[in-house]
């Protein structure tokens, strides 16, 4: 991470199934976190919604292994474990401020609750999500 830790800092940790690939982020600079129902998530995935959280990438770091990445459109590219597929993160191709992490992959997702839905427009009918989180029908911004 770009930012000497300190001991007040509170670090997660989390990883691929495999084992590979392990990261640790700072969750006290988590600036969101939310369910995404977008084609491109649950494509990539396989599920029908996929959990994520935002943060500055500087205090974002692989301890161990590289990803490998892959371009899932214009702008974006998802990083995953080469061996076992495990998706990781999703990050912009020009450089954003902030990256987002699949929360599943922490050690302790229970830590990182979402807080919202977004894509909604593309949400699975079938799936029912029974929480009262704000909904957007597209981005945060957008819907």
């Amino acid at each position: 991470m770009a930012h000497e830790s300190k001991d007040s800092d509170i670090l997660l940790h989390g990883g691929c199934l495999c084992g590979r690939l392990r990261y640790a982020l700072r969750a006290d600079e988590i600036v969101g976190a939310g369910y995404c129902h977008c084609r491109l998530c649950q494509r990539s995935t396989g599920a029908p919604v996929v959990a994520w959280l935002t943060l500055p990438v500087e205090f974002f770091d692989y301890i161990k292994g590289r990803p490998t990445p892959y371009l899932s459109s214009r702008s974006y590219m998802r990083e995953f474990c080469p061996d076992c597929g495990t998706q990781i993160a999703f990050r912009a191709v020009d450089p954003e401020p902030t990256l987002d992490v699949t929360i599943a992959s922490l050690d302790d997702p229970a830590r990182v609750p979402p807080r919202k839905h977004i894509w909604c427009e593309s949400q699975t009918p079938w799936l029912s999500m029974g929480d009262d989180l704000p909904r957007h029908a597209r981005g945060s911004n957008g819907g």
